[in-house]
């Protein structure tokens, strides 16, 4: 049985050195490679910005929760109408 890493090995292209195997590759290789990696390179840079969003968005909710917390705990401590509160005495009927 093979094992996992020679599966992957087969299951995936080969790599490709340029600068070695420059014998082997058209010029129109050369070309859709060097448009694959600059289509790469914007998507990666559209990745950043969506990521960047999504951390602001999150420490702006995070920071949001954290003071409408904050708010309800103060405002509950500054209460005192059931400090004065005097439990009912209890009538006995006879």
């Amino acid at each position: 049985m093979a094992s996992d890493s020679q599966l992957q090995q087969n299951e995936t292209m080969p790599k490709v050195d340029v600068t070695k195997d420059t014998e082997k590759l058209r010029p129109t290789d050369i070309v859709y490679m060097k448009r694959l990696e600059e289509q790469n390179r914007q998507r990666a840079s559209r990745v950043l910005r969506y990521r960047r969003a999504n951390n602001i968005t999150a420490i702006t909710l995070g920071l949001t929760v954290i003071g409408i917390y904050s708010y309800t705990i103060y405002s509950v401590k500054q209460e005192k109408f059931l400090d004065d509160f005097e439990i009912p005495e209890k009538v006995k009927k006879e």
